[in-house]
């Protein structure tokens, strides 16, 4: 299971929903599906979404292996 961390870096940057989905490229549907964990991003968006924050990939991604 993937979780993250993006609504909670997304409020320490002031930054709304469809702020970062400009930055990204993708709709604002895409962020709230991000946000939910119904929708696990690409490699390519998960290390742009990391960058828009200016932090590592693993600070906003969490990998929790299910045993």
């Amino acid at each position: 299971m993937i979780k993250n961390k993006i609504k909670v870096f997304r409020a320490m940057h002031d930054m709304t929903q469809e702020d970062l989905a400009k930055k990204l490229g993708v709709t604002r549907q895409t962020v709230i599906a991000l946000e939910k964990g119904k929708y696990y991003p690409s490699l390519e968006l998960a290390f742009k979404i990391a960058r828009v924050f200016g932090v590592g990939i693993e600070d906003v991604f969490i990998y929790e292996e299910n045993f």
